[in-house]
């Protein structure tokens, strides 16, 4: 799918206020569903472009298939030209700290009286309650969650490799807003809808919750974890690579000791049901260790697949691509770095992991310059070309 013709979203005009991962998140995936989503950006374009390290990534990963208008909201000018998109939208996405929108006279009480069929998707830290004004990023929410402590070894809380909670949080926040936009057919009225990191982090973290609930014993941090399976981590290869395998019921256990001629284990009637497993794992392991080390990673790897048994390879962000699955089922998309040394640069980044109609979502907008659609949207919106020439000799607006 790399038109918006005929997408899901097509229609769907959204206005974006947003910056580093959990409202950009939100605003792609309607943006990959085929909204027509209008990054609102600083004349100096979004600081998230210019972030260093692990921050690098972060807008071309979540700005493809957008437009970008570059102006400044300081500016009473520049408030009433995004108020005259907002008054043509169907959704505004914000994720500032709370309060911010309203000093600049876009909060939802004002705008839901100007625009009753508006959709306002606030992207915050908390939900209503006594946390809802503190300040929050992905590791605050991480650590206060719960899901820090689960990661790491005891003692040693550890973030996620990945800002998990930002995207989970943003995916919560598009979730909120395709509902309300089928629910504004029966009702004709948009609504206010508000995503958080703490809460999301508190639904990951909910089956250890729910563990405890049944057990009454406490979820163990996952490196001292005991697990539901024997055989369910990651083994050494004889090439000193690794590789995890899991086998999670009664058939694959019979596949396995089949597959790598254990018979004296397959034979072993205490070994017949999974529980039963579990509790003799310590003298199980070391003869499972000791019969990986005869295979090198791809030996392995092969036999795992061909008796259909649950495997990995442990693989760096950077192997990915060159995966033949991704780069077979259209999982990279063609997309250019804007900012940077390496802007200018092509390179792939993943899709929505998402098949409609057997097809997976493409581009039809690459990652956007700062303000490279300013001049096209407010010509749509009514501005003739001297208006805009002298909104750019004021610095109201940026334009490319």
């Amino acid at each position: 799918m790399t038109g918006r013709q005929g997408l899901p979203l097509a229609g769907v005009r959204v206005i974006e206020f947003t910056h580093m991962v959990m409202g950009p998140a939100a605003g792609l995936i309607l943006a990959d569903l085929g909204a027509d989503v209008i990054k609102i950006e600083p004349v100096e374009g979004d600081s998230t472009r210019r972030l260093p390290g692990s921050g690098a990534g972060y807008f071309p990963m979540y700005n493809r298939n957008k437009r970008s208008l570059c102006v400044d909201l300081k500016a009473d000018e520049g408030r009433k030209l995004v108020l005259r998109l907002i008054e043509g939208a169907d959704v505004l996405i914000e994720n500032f700290r709370p309060g911010t929108m309203d000093r600049l006279g876009f909060g939802y009480e004002t705008l839901k009286d100007l625009h009753p069929r508006l959709i306002y998707c606030s992207e915050k830290g908390f939900l209503s309650g006594p946390y809802e004004n503190r300040t929050a990023l992905d590791e605050v929410a991480q650590m206060m969650g719960g899901l820090a402590y689960m990661t790491g070894p005891p003692g040693q809380p550890l973030r996620a490799g990945t800002s998990v909670i930002d995207v989970q949080g943003g995916m919560f926040g598009a979730v909120g807003i395709i509902a309300a936009l089928h629910q504004r057919h029966a009702t004709g009225r948009g609504q206010n809808i508000v995503a958080s990191l703490y809460e999301s982090t508190v639904f990951l973290v909910g089956q250890h919750m729910a563990q405890f609930a049944v057990t009454g014993k406490a979820a163990a941090p996952m490196p001292v974890r005991v697990s539901a399976w024997a055989i369910y981590q990651v083994f050494e290869t004889s090439d000193a690579q690794q590789v995890f395998v899991g086998v999670v019921s009664d058939k694959q256990w019979k596949d396995f000791c089949a597959a790598f001629e254990l018979h004296e284990l397959a034979a072993d009637r205490s070994l017949d049901g999974n529980n039963d497993r579990v509790a003799h794992k310590e003298r199980l392991l070391p003869v499972i260790k000791a019969t990986f080390r005869k295979y090198t990673k791809q030996q392995l790897m092969a036999k795992l697949e061909k008796t259909g048994l649950p495997f990995a390879p442990i693989t760096r962000p950077e192997e990915l691509f060159d995966d033949p699955h991704l780069a077979a089922n259209g999982g990279l998309l063609p997309l250019t770095v804007t900012d940077g040394p390496r802007a200018g640069e092509k390179t792939r980044l993943p899709a929505l992991p998402l098949e409609m109609a057997g097809a997976r979502f493409g581009v039809h907008r690459d990652v956007p310059r700062a303000g490279e659609h300013t001049r096209e949207i407010l010509r749509e919106a009514g501005y003739g070309d001297a208006d805009l020439q002298d909104l750019v000799t004021r610095k109201i607006i940026a334009a490319l």
